[in-house]
């Protein structure tokens, strides 16, 4: 059964870094492109940041260029993102999901066309 589980999240003050990780179990992440989703509270679901599936194109929503940083570790079966100079609207349930549809990772991102999801992880920014 594929699983995506990410882990990571937390309460952090503004101005602070978190670095969120979604593990993969059940198939090998190598095939698979992946996205970081996040959802606030009465907001619809954003695209955070895509990677393709050999690392060589991402792409990030303008609220997070910058700041953020995905990457891939396919020996560990992760994917990363890396969150810097967090703000207080960076707050939400951050998700990860994995595909192998055709897309541009900037397509991937605006779509969400991806076929497993993990659970989320929560994270706070607040001083």
């Amino acid at each position: 059964q594929l699983q995506l589980v990410e882990s990571g999240g937390g309460l952090v003050q503004p101005g602070g870094s978190l670095r969120l990780s979604c593990a993969a179990s059940g198939f090998t992440l190598d095939f698979y492109a992946i996205g970081w989703f996040r959802q606030a509270p009465g907001k619809e679901r954003e695209g955070v940041s895509c990677i393709s599936s050999s690392g060589r194109s991402t792409n990030y929503a303008d609220s997070v260029k910058g700041r953020f940083t995905i990457s891939r570790d396919n020996a560990k079966n992760t994917v990363y993102l890396q969150m810097n100079s967090l703000k207080p609207e960076d707050t939400a349930v951050y998700y990860c999901a994995a595909g192998t549809r055709l897309l541009s990772v900037q397509a991937m991102c605006a779509s969400a066309l991806l076929d497993s999801w993990g659970k989320g992880t929560l994270v706070t920014v607040s001083s």
